[in-house]
């Protein structure tokens, strides 16, 4: 396993584990029975905040598309799911729902100096989010909320039909975070 090939915690996944901790924590919901799914789970961050919240690991189902991640996080989440997958491809829309949905996408433009599967979400940056917002609906319990992480510099996001309210706001460099919490 290549350590090296694993997104690790940077500004987005601390900015992000701070606003599902205030969403954890201002919500009523029954945190030892929601199901959750950390789509894009890279290093585990947020799977392991939500257990640091009193989440059960089993109501966890972790998603990433890197095969190196996945073998890493068998070994961090011995009681949660986790599935090797582009983003939805792997997951059965009829069997999995889940209460909150969480999603630290790429989502910078890319560009000649980077490429990265990890950080680069298409041409305008938009493009992993706007099939992963297509596809989130149908896997969304009936009052199931989603918490997505976007960039000032991601351009193009198409919102279908989400109720959005903004929940997290930093500035770093030369771009501001933002993270947005999803209603149908």
């Amino acid at each position: 396993m290549n350590q090296s090939e694993i997104y690790q915690p940077a500004e987005d996944s601390f900015l992000l584990a701070e606003c599902v901790k205030y969403f954890l924590e201002s919500s009523k919901i029954n945190k030892k029975e929601i199901k959750v799914l950390d789509m894009g789970s890279g290093s585990g961050i947020q799977s392991t905040n939500l257990i640091n919240q009193d989440v059960s690991e089993r109501n966890i189902v972790l998603v990433d598309i890197n095969p190196d991640t996945i073998s890493f996080l068998k070994k961090k989440f011995t009681n949660s799911k986790i599935i090797l997958s582009n983003l939805f491809e792997k997951l059965n829309s009829e069997k999995n729902k889940f209460d909150l949905i969480l999603f630290n996408p790429p989502y910078l433009p890319e560009n000649k100096f980077d490429k990265g599967l990890d950080t680069t979400g298409g041409k305008n940056g938009s493009e992993v989010i706007n099939n992963f917002l297509v596809q989130a609906k149908k896997y969304l319990s009936k009052n199931g909320k989603i918490i997505v992480l976007t960039s000032s510099l991601t351009k193009k996001i198409n919102w279908q039909d989400y109720k959005k309210k903004c929940i997290g706001k930093k500035r770093i460099f030369f771009e501001i975070l933002y993270v947005w919490e999803l209603e149908v």
